[in-house]
């Protein structure tokens, strides 16, 4: 397994009354089984095809090929689309250094990546006018393919580059994934002679993170594609082998779950990893869990925190106010690490404790004396152990989240895969612009 997964801190005999008790929690996993099942059956049947994706390999030299043409015409990739359009390929991309906008050191060797997942026109135009158009392509996503803040982007977008480089040369700036069939993306970029390529539509967005969405623009950046799906195998492993729940880390995660919802009150879940690189798998498990699980009144509200910053931002909160939410800590075996502290410049400005030690040390000691304050202060606590983080962890964690999530929905009686709530919105939103 490419992590390990520690509940001890989540128990009454741990952390006092805010605890589960043991047999609340067997119950809660003993439901799981229905669920596991029913995974297993849908595996079997292929009526979920996100659990074929760890294993398959058939689409990936398309892929490639798409992501090395990118690389050979173009110094910067803008990706278009919104939640898990972009989230999951943000994560991926992470991957590459690219954390905080700092560049990879092979940036040279591959385009600049550029995901607009937003639609404020000041950092939109200000974007466009800072890019060299004719050095730049276009991924445009939208599994509906009517998105209008994409469809929006992608008109005006082309436009832009329509005036840059002319007719002739437009459309090969532009690769759209979009589902098969007549939709407003898929008609114009037939009409405009564009690539267009495949997005399933039984692989629903949030979902997407290890399909052609999440994949295309992590490749045209270097990360290995194969790696990722084999640490989603992993993951996947126990579930596909009728392991028992207890040995099922998803299930075994669930339950704890809503074991401490239904008898501690928790209705909040904060996933707080001390790695830069997965600030954006923070905002991709936020959506995923939101969305498939906030309906008919029931629902844990997904929390996103970084370590060591919001450690100065929300570690009050979590310490000395309501004991109404359960804690993820994601950690690595960061000790001995980076730059070292000169000892002579530490001892003479009395940071003696820090001679001699490096930026690594520091962070462990950090990311342990959190989970070891949590636990002090009575809040459920889960480790989640990685040695460092390479594509093979990234996959295993994606598809962990993904299917604990779809066993919490179970477990709570909702359907993880729609999102019914949010189409009030898009059609207020159109009726107002129409009615203009």
């Amino acid at each position: 397994m490419p992590y390990r997964q520690r509940i001890e801190s989540c128990f009454a005999e741990a952390i006092g009354e805010n605890g589960l008790d043991r047999a609340d929690y067997d119950s809660a996993l003993a439901q799981t089984a229905e669920a596991l099942s029913d995974l297993r059956a849908r595996y079997d049947d292929g009526s979920l095809p996100l659990l074929r994706l760890p294993t398959a390999r058939d689409d990936l030299d398309a892929l490639a090929s798409t992501a090395r043409r990118y690389g050979e015409a173009f110094s910067h990739v803008v990706v278009l689309g919104t939640g898990g359009s972009s989230l999951g390929g943000k994560t991926l991309h992470a991957l590459a250094g690219d954390a905080f906008g700092i560049t990879s050191p092979c940036d040279h060797e591959t385009p600049r990546l550029h995901f607009m997942d937003n639609i404020d026109p000041h950092s939109f135009t200000h974007l466009l006018q800072a890019l060299d158009l004719a050095r730049t392509g276009f991924l445009v996503v939208s599994k509906s393919g009517s998105t209008p803040e994409t469809l929006t982007q992608f008109l005006i977008c082309f436009e832009a580059v329509l005036q840059d480089v002319g007719e002739k040369k437009a459309a090969a700036h532009f690769t759209l994934i979009t589902e098969p069939g007549s939709n407003p993306l898929r008609g114009l970029g037939d009409v405009l002679g564009m690539e267009i390529l495949d997005h399933d539509p039984e692989v629903g967005g949030r979902f997407s993170v290890l399909s052609l969405v999440g994949l295309l623009p992590a490749m045209m950046v270097g990360v290995d594609a194969v790696s990722l799906r084999e640490g989603a195998a992993a993951a996947l492993d126990p579930v596909l082998k009728r392991s028992p729940p207890k040995d099922c880390p998803p299930a075994v995660a669930a339950a704890l779950v809503v074991a401490l919802a239904r008898t501690r009150g928790v209705s909040m879940t904060v996933l707080m990893p001390y790695v830069d690189r997965l600030d954006c798998f923070g905002a991709w498990f936020r959506q995923l869990w939101a969305e498939s699980l906030g309906k008919g009144g029931q629902g844990i509200t997904p929390v996103k925190a970084l370590g060591t910053v919001d450690q100065h931002s929300q570690l009050q909160l979590y310490l000395d106010g309501p004991a109404d939410k359960m804690f993820t800590l994601i950690i690595s075996d960061v000790a001995g690490s980076g730059s070292r502290v000169d000892p002579a410049l530490a001892r003479g400005s009395a940071l003696a404790w820090l001679a001699g030690r490096t930026m690594g040390d520091l962070l462990d000691a950090e990311q342990r004396a959190t989970a070891e304050t949590l636990i002090r202060n009575h809040r459920p606590l889960r480790l989640i152990e990685i040695k460092h983080l390479d594509e093979r962890v990234l996959g295993g964690l994606l598809m962990h989240f993904m299917l604990e999530t779809i066993i919490v929905a179970r477990l709570l009686g909702v359907n993880a895969f729609d999102q019914p709530a949010v189409e009030e919105g898009k059609c207020l939103a159109r009726a107002s612009l129409e009615g203009e």
